[in-house]
């Protein structure tokens, strides 16, 4: 069995049982310990000195199961080298009761810059130094869910409810990293309240009708099957305007984006459906071009890049749907 989401919302425990551990079968040690009352946390198994050991890696509920595994891996291949890795977190935890909030940041963006899109980092670097710099004297082992509350009422007072809700997630993934790097063992934001109701969040989001008008006025291009996936994947516009052949699974029946490729920097699989694969398979092979949208380079530039040339093909389709005012991002559904 791999550990997926869909598989990992499926699993019960056996009668009788109050723990049980299901390992993944494409990494051995890898695991999920399921408890009573539904608790679900990644765990990873493995021999050393004659003795078995086992560590957690994060709760699922944090975590995703891609995440989870490549930590596992990391983990692993350093058992094979020698190291302990449950001895290694703790003393790391030990480490943590002395290394305040502030390091702490700084060690998590100093990783996030490699990872994160330009815009993202700038964004979690002003969230994390700025918004949370009165808890950075604090020891990362002594913040506790009542501080950060209290602290994300003063940051929506200040700078409104959606800066809040920004800030409390960037918080969350640097506390998500530290739990990974041993350093703590939970994370304080979960369970704090969001501060902005969602409202407001949308201009406009196309109703059916016209969401079938838009469909029927699609021309037979690059851009009329983008746009066509964005409605049937609910995915943002360059994460298929600039879809790699190498992302798409045809055996999973998936779409496979990086991390590098999604906005919360990590992995994230996209279930297709019969209509999306159809798209995709008839997508021609073009030899030495891994895009499956756009045209090859052009004026000597040898870059590849997907699919360009949005605003003029939106023009002529709003001349063609005439449906009013509306971006392509209206034509995904609202959570």
């Amino acid at each position: 069995m791999k550990l997926t989401k869909p598989t990992i919302e499926r699993l019960a425990l056996p009668p009788g049982k109050s723990e049980a551990i299901f390992f993944d079968d494409d990494v051995p040690g890898f695991g999920l310990r399921l408890r009573a009352g539904g608790s679900r946390t990644f765990i990873v198994q493995y021999a050393l000195g004659g003795r078995q050991r086992r560590m957690t890696i994060g709760a699922a509920k944090v975590l995703d199961a891609p995440e989870a595994r490549q930590t596992a891996r990391k983990l692993l291949a350093r058992v094979r080298l020698g190291h302990d890795p449950a001895a290694d977190r703790a003393e790391a935890r030990v480490r943590a009761s002395d290394e305040p909030l502030g390091d702490v940041v700084g060690r998590f963006l100093s990783r996030q810059e490699r990872r994160l899109r330009p815009r993202s980092y700038v964004d979690a670097k002003r969230y994390l130094e700025q918004y949370w710099k009165p808890l950075h004297s604090i020891h990362l082992a002594r913040i506790s869910r009542a501080t950060v509350a209290a602290r994300l009422g003063s940051i929506a007072d200040q700078h409104g409810p959606v800066s809040a809700d920004r800030a409390r997630a960037a918080l969350s993934s640097c506390f998500a990293w530290a739990i990974g790097e041993g350093l703590c063992d939970t994370n304080p934001v979960i369970g704090t309240n969001k501060h902005f109701d969602g409202a407001k969040s949308r201009d406009r989001v196309l109703a059916d009708r016209e969401l079938a008008i838009v469909w029927h006025a699609l021309p037979d291009s690059d851009y009329g099957e983008i746009v066509k996936l964005l409605i049937l994947t609910g995915q943002r516009r360059e994460e298929i305007g600039a879809l790699r052949r190498s992302e798409v699974d045809l055996e999973e029946l998936v779409i496979a984006l990086p991390p590098e490729r999604t906005k919360n920097g990590r992995p994230h699989e996209v279930p297709l459906s019969k209509p999306a694969l159809a798209i995709l398979k008839s997508r021609p092979a073009r030899a030495g071009r891994d895009f499956m949208f756009g045209d090859g380079p052009r004026n000597g530039n040898h870059r590849q890049r997907g699919f360009q040339g949005w605003s003029k093909s939106k023009a002529a389709l709003d001349k063609q749907a005439a449906i009013g005012s509306w971006r392509l991002h209206d034509v995904i559904p609202s959570p």
